[in-house]
């Protein structure tokens, strides 16, 4: 049988919060109408429900400067929540300059923010990405301390970032985008238990490496993995190529009898599962996570732009804003994400 990390990326199905759902159906009536963009100028999102009830959401900011976190007891909720400082960067050092992609998880009974940092510039290169993680003093994300756990171990000393942790048949998992030296690619993903939050149980496995057009479109690069598990599968979604219009989901996918461990069990999408809708206005969906609505729905969650055309660097333009819409399924079990669908009210 199949376990996982409820609470994480892999969405919190709507029996693990059933205890929680009375005290939170008056907020939910009141609060319950989504409407895109979910929170404006917050990129690389994760919105989970935990076991509390609670939504929380944690990005990218557009300064690259900080760490924060947000929550609602509704998804809708999320755009006007009060948002909590956790973390700042540092004053000199690998984590001086900027902040990317914050993912928060119970790992062990604790509070663990994985982010990727670089130093601040003068003379330094502030693409020298690489992973850390923070911890939590409390039981409570949102008032607890946070201080810094320390930097993610993997073989190779080269730009990482991305990371996601889930359990898998007991075993807990991390999954993240990397750099390999050798390889010619800005990343890839890759795969391996874990020891303790920082450290990998086992060599990890290099899971998917760029090379359809559709993922190297600008830059070689698969980041961003995102886990679901559903009808007996594992889908890992990943993002692919620059982060303008071009930005677009891949997915791997392998049965959850599989030593997934293995390379060979995870089958590449052979085109993106989502890509920009020229129709819709909206450009560069990426850097995916997974959730569940207060209605039982599995929710996509994910950020774009509403213009294509960009000034200067993307990674700058402040505009890529959370996105949320609904997950259907084909027949065979297999997900099937719409195209981004327009600014305004969700069905």
């Amino acid at each position: 049988m199949m376990t996982y990390d409820l609470s994480r990326r892999l969405f919190l199905g709507a029996a693990g919060i059933a205890a929680a759902a009375p005290a939170l159906a008056a907020t939910a009536r009141r609060d319950r109408h989504i409407v895109n963009p979910l929170v404006r100028q917050r990129a690389d999102a994760q919105v989970f429900r935990h076991t509390d009830g609670w939504y929380y959401i944690t990005a990218s900011v557009p300064e690259y400067d900080r760490l924060v976190l947000r929550r609602s007891h509704t998804i809708a909720g999320l755009a006007t929540a009060a948002e909590r400082v956790l973390w700042r960067h540092q004053a000199s050092g690998p984590m001086s300059g900027f902040l990317w992609a914050p993912e928060l998880h119970l790992i062990d009974g604790r509070w663990i923010m994985y982010f990727a940092a670089g130093p601040s510039g003068g003379g330094a290169d502030v693409f020298h990405i690489r992973t850390f993680a923070l911890r939590c003093d409390g039981a409570d994300p949102m008032t607890g301390a946070w201080s810094v756990l320390g930097q993610l171990q993997t073989p190779w000393d080269s730009f990482t970032l991305d990371s996601t942790s889930f359990i898998y048949r007991g075993t807990r998992y991390l999954a993240w985008a990397q750099h390999e030296p050798g390889i010619d690619t800005n990343s890839n993903i890759y795969l391996a238990p874990l020891a303790t939050p920082l450290t990998l149980a086992a060599k990890p496995t290099r899971l998917t490496v760029p090379t359809l057009p559709w993922e190297v479109r600008g830059y070689k690069v698969a980041e961003a993995p995102a886990l679901l598990a559903r009808n007996g599968r594992l889908f890992l979604t990943y993002s692919a190529s620059a982060t303008d219009a071009r930005y677009c989901l891949g997915m791997l996918t392998a049965s959850y009898r599989a030593d997934i461990m293995d390379p060979a069990v995870w089958r590449k999408s052979p085109a993106p599962v989502m890509k920009t809708s020229a129709a819709h206005r909206i450009y560069g969906p990426g850097h995916n996570s997974f959730t569940v609505d207060e209605r039982g729905r599995d929710m996509l969650v994910f950020h774009a732009r509403d213009y294509e055309a960009i000034t200067g660097d993307p990674l700058f333009d402040p505009n890529r804003h959370t996105r949320v819409q609904p997950i259907r399924y084909r027949a065979d079990g297999t997900p099937l994400f719409d195209p981004p669908v327009a600014n305004g009210p969700l069905a």
